[in-house]
């Protein structure tokens, strides 16, 4: 069993919250967790917790509501609303009138809401929705990944039917309110003489309208599927798992709703020399035994090239020198981190008869 949290702990107010408080916190948190505005790697978790925090909101801008919850906590409002009595009459578009969001998706999640609980649907949801997101992966090299490149994809998605304009009905007809439902999208069961059940509409699948003539080129969806090419921009400093969003790009959306967007995920390559920890780099650097004992410069690879590095005299094996600013760019400032050499010192294994006799004679002064 599910422990509910604390409604005012999910808006993070006090219990003497006003009600601008409460409306002012539940906006701040619904712009964090609305689903529209994560990765899609994070959609599944953003979505719980913007359910959450819309219950909380719904039962603590209601006064009948929140009484009933600050005297009996869940159990007084889980014994007298039903999930659809919890949301009735609740306004979410109003609290997102002056924040100029437009056609960002808002409105379409308020709206969603009754699906994100399960709680059916209604006639007013009978209109242009956005469509789903696409996640399309693409492997670079590391190269690629510190100077930034671009890729040519193909891909398949869904587009919005050019002969219905997304409406699913041949041109010249139009759709028919739903007889079973009579367009309200849901059908309400009583069940014991006493509880109403209500549920997504099985004839129209919740839209409140039937298509008796669809069109002839999408069968009625309102969408074909399409092969699309498209060239992507990778800016420098991207990482395994970094997505780019091409706004626009995704499937087609409902009812001639705006499409949604791509998502392009990065997989950088492993590199045969360079190893990566966020924005620096580690390589593993041979120096000759004399160059160890005596110092000298040794030439080290970077993604821009080589450069010269002095060793000092004495170096041990497995010292690290840090070399500033030769490390990935950061995917936002552009700032560059470092590049940490590892030397290790290499060891003749094959010595002529000469070679054998100096270093006898260098052991003696040891």
């Amino acid at each position: 069993m599910t422990v509910k949290r604390d409604y005012y702990e999910l808006l993070g107010v006090p219990r003497n919250a006003t009600q601008q408080e409460i409306e002012q916190a539940y906006r701040k948190r619904a712009i964090e967790y609305h689903p529209d505005r994560v990765p899609p790697e994070k959609k599944d978790e953003a979505r719980e917790k913007f359910k959450d925090i819309s219950e909380a909101y719904a039962v603590l801008s209601d006064p009948q509501k929140r009484k009933q919850y600050d005297m009996f906590g869940h159990a007084g409002i889980d014994s007298r609303y039903t999930q659809e009595d919890i949301f009735r009459g609740v306004d979410f578009s109003s609290i997102f009138e002056n924040l100029g969001f437009g056609n960002s998706g808002f409105g379409d999640t308020f709206e969603d809401i009754f699906d994100l609980f399960n709680l059916g649907r209604t006639k007013t949801r009978n209109r242009p929705r956005k469509g789903p997101d696409i996640e399309y992966p693409v492997s670079i090299t590391l190269e690629e990944a510190y100077k930034g490149t671009e890729k040519q994809i193909q891909y398949y998605h869904t587009q919005t039917c050019p002969v219905c304009k997304g409406t699913g009905v041949r041109p010249g007809t139009n759709k028919k309110t739903c007889p079973v439902c009579k367009g309200t999208g849901h059908q309400t069961s009583l069940l014991g003489g006493f509880m109403t059940f209500s549920q997504t509409c099985s004839r129209c699948n919740g839209t409140g309208e039937i298509i008796e003539t669809p069109c002839k080129e999408c069968k009625g969806r309102g969408k074909i599927k399409k092969s699309s090419e498209l060239t992507v921009k990778i800016p420098p400093g991207v990482n395994t798992g970094t997505y780019i969003r091409v706004q626009g790009k995704g499937e087609a959306g409902e009812l001639g709703g705006p499409p949604g967007d791509l998502y392009v995920q990065t997989n950088v390559l492993p590199h045969s020399i360079f190893r990566r920890e966020n924005n620096n780099l580690f390589i593993e650097k041979k120096i000759p035994y004399t160059v160890a004992c005596l110092g000298g410069e040794v030439e080290v690879p970077t993604l821009d090239g080589k450069i010269s590095m002095k060793i000092p005299p004495g170096t041990e094996s497995n010292k690290t020198f840090r070399i500033k600013e030769k490390g990935m760019p950061d995917l936002h400032t552009g700032k560059h981190g470092d590049l940490y050499v590892i030397v290790t010192i290499d060891v003749p294994t094959k010595l002529t008869e000469k070679q054998k006799e100096l270093l006898r004679e260098l052991s003696k002064t040891f």
